[in-house]
């Protein structure tokens, strides 16, 4: 069955441009293999929800009409993947305001500063002044990607997960599926997860929508700590209690 808007599949892909430089993977040696290995990244296929925006609009579309098992690949030009590139988002400024993120450093085309709470990057360097492009880095450029449709996903657990793990980053976060509820057991470790602080809200409208369950509850999960045995906790004390007699010795 061909796939539609707001099915969920899981994709493995491998984004190019410039004629074959690799910027996005979801094969992790390749990613080592190419110096863009992000070891808190998951890999091994991503899911989406097609027709979503969780990949980019040219991408996303071509999704559409594909077979489970479909290999292929698609150039996307900049309209259809970053975005052109856009000159009022390039700004020239004074190094001394940036000399607080620069500390010690002398600023070279590449840096990643923040601007006006904007990121960017150095494009170029004046003398004592900087040109600082907030635009995406691949912005005006032309993609191409390289993907396959793993699967469709039908079962209800499975696509809580993946979309969980898409936005966090963090695969097989327990999830519990009831015909009127959808409970997700959060690990304590999310808590300081600015991905997840930004995107929870959008995670649950998500899954509230796509999965047509009224009510969905995250609850945070701490695990049990047992108390320290007395022989460790006396373990623990004594090299203390050595120094202080010593110390009186002294």
């Amino acid at each position: 069955m061909a796939i539609e808007k707001g099915d969920f599949i899981k994709i493995n892909y491998t984004g190019k441009f410039n004629e074959g430089q690799i910027f996005d993977t979801t094969d992790e040696q390749l990613a080592k293999d190419n110096g863009i290995y992000n070891p808190r990244g998951v890999y091994g296929g991503d899911v989406v929800i097609v027709g979503s925006g969780h990949t980019i609009k040219g991408l996303d579309e071509d999704f559409v009409g594909k077979d489970v098992g479909y290999t292929g690949s698609v150039t996307i030009a900049p309209e259809m993947a970053f975005g052109p590139h856009n000159p009022a988002l390039v700004e020239t400024v004074s190094v001394t305001k940036l000399k607080d993120q620069l500390a010690d450093q002398r600023p070279y085309p590449g840096m990643p500063v923040e601007l006006n709470g904007k990121r960017g990057v150095i494009s170029q360097v004046i003398g004592r002044r900087v040109r600082v492009d907030m635009n995406h880095a691949l912005a005006g450029k032309e993609v191409e990607y390289e993907y396959t449709i793993v699967e469709k996903i039908e079962d209800p657990i499975a696509k809580a997960q993946g979309l969980l793990s898409l936005y966090t980053g963090m695969p097989e976060i327990e999830v519990e599926v009831t015909d009127d509820l959808i409970r997700i057991y959060t690990p304590i470790e999310l808590g300081f997860n600015q991905r997840w602080i930004v995107s929870k809200m959008t995670i649950a409208s998500e899954l509230i929508d796509k999965l047509g369950i009224a009510s969905l509850e995250y609850v945070e999960k701490h695990p049990y700590v047992p108390p320290m045995a007395e022989e460790a906790l006396e373990a623990t004390e004594a090299p203390a209690e050595e120094e202080e007699a010593e110390a009186t010795e002294e």
